[in-house]
């Protein structure tokens, strides 16, 4: 396996990673287990940064000519991959506070 498709592979694997968890969340929402939730989301995060981190090594050796390889489908699938798991715990989160508000009200 070339050094290219190690490192989206990383970035795909990152990024389920943070998705799961992220939906590990929101059914800890649905039994009012807020602190869990959020404990999830945490650790949701933790893995976006990893993924996140990826994607700017990558690109950073795009920029630099570093990377002569050329876009692949993989890394079309991988970046699809991370958008979606960033939106999923950006939204979850989002759900997290609106939950625990109305369930405190």
């Amino acid at each position: 396996m070339k050094e290219n498709e190690k490192e989206v592979m990383t970035l795909i694997s990152s990024a389920g990673d943070s998705r799961s968890k992220a939906f590990e969340a929101l059914k800890a929402v649905r039994s009012h287990d807020y602190d869990k939730a959020r404990k999830l989301i945490d650790e949701s995060e933790k893995a976006d940064v990893e993924a996140h981190n990826m994607q700017t090594k990558m690109i950073t050796e795009a920029i630099r000519g570093e990377d002569n390889n050329e876009v692949s489908l993989l890394m079309v699938h991988a970046q699809d991959h991370y958008m979606c798991a960033e939106l999923v715990r950006d939204v979850v989160q989002e759900l997290i506070e609106i939950f625990n508000e109305r369930d405190n009200n």
